[in-house]
């Protein structure tokens, strides 16, 4: 197994990406997508009770990957696998290996802390901290002692997040006075403001009204492009829209289906997940 957690490109083959997509998302003419993060018989208990039964799956590098499924199926457990979230539950337990660039981020000698700004992650409610708009978005560049040119760094993570135009005449501003759509784009700009090269987002518009759900799904679209963006979402229309590839995940934490985004939606190998995308259960 390699030991490279360096975020360079490993010279490793690697499985192909998606290589057709839906209606609006151009991806024709993008080459193969290699694998950059991958599970291999990923178990979770939480004491007595498995959330997760031996996942399999490789999700390519800068695509976006959506999780779907009924409430309680595991699909959150999995994100939170991923940069070692699950740590902070006591009871959690993890089994099997998620490999980030071939490197099992569950090795005695990965430091969560190191990984986790490698891989960011919004959260379904926006969080920002009580402190002003830019010093939001430069929290964790201070925290790695990266405040070189940190004024153009901030800029650079609020236009990316689709922000900029909107805040920067107001940057001393508490970042609790922006709506919540705005909200949540700054604690975009705060993950990505330390070039991670995964971007974790469980339901980040599922607290947000129809106009802020479309910038933010607009958003997902253009870090795409920069970003591997893994999002778990319980809209099955926002998956169809944003995603490149689809996971399905089931009653008792089992995925039963994971492939390109049309397929899965358009002609599913398992009747389960057909039921389950024409509202049939779930």
């Amino acid at each position: 197994m390699s030991n490279n957690m360096s975020g360079e490109a490993s010279d490793e083959p690697y499985a192909a990406g998606p290589t057709a997509g839906l209606e609006g998302r151009d991806l024709e003419d993008r080459p193969e997508a290699r694998t950059i993060l991958e599970s291999r018989d990923l178990s979770v208990f939480y004491g007595e009770e498995q959330a997760l039964q031996s996942i399999d799956m490789e999700i390519p590098e800068k695509r976006v990957t959506a999780m779907i499924g009924p409430s309680g199926c595991g699909k959150s457990t999995y994100l939170r696998c991923i940069n070692r979230m699950n740590d902070l539950i006591d009871v959690a337990r993890v089994e099997g290996e998620m490999l980030f660039n071939g490197k099992d981020v569950y090795d005695d000698d990965v430091d969560p802390v190191a990984l986790r700004r490698r891989i960011g992650m919004v959260f379904q409610q926006p969080n920002p901290f009580p402190k002003s708009i830019y010093d939001n978005v430069a929290y964790g560049l201070r925290l790695q002692d990266n405040t070189e040119n940190l004024d153009e760094k901030v800029e650079n993570a609020l236009k990316k997040a689709a922000l900029w135009d909107e805040v920067k005449d107001r940057l001393d501003e508490s970042g609790l006075d922006l709506s919540g759509g705005q909200q949540q784009r700054l604690c975009i700009a705060r993950a990505i403001a330390v070039d991670p090269e995964v971007v974790l987002m469980d339901e980040p518009a599922s607290a947000l009204d129809p106009v802020a759900t479309s910038q933010i799904e607009d958003l997902i679209a253009e870090m795409a492009e920069e970003y591997t963006v893994v999002i778990v979402t319980h809209n099955m229309q926002q998956a169809a829209r944003i995603s490149d590839k689809t996971a399905v995940f089931l009653t008792g934490g089992e995925l039963v289906e994971f492939d390109d985004t049309d397929k899965v939606f358009e002609n599913p190998e398992s009747d389960r997940v057909e039921d389950y995308i024409t509202g049939k259960f779930g």
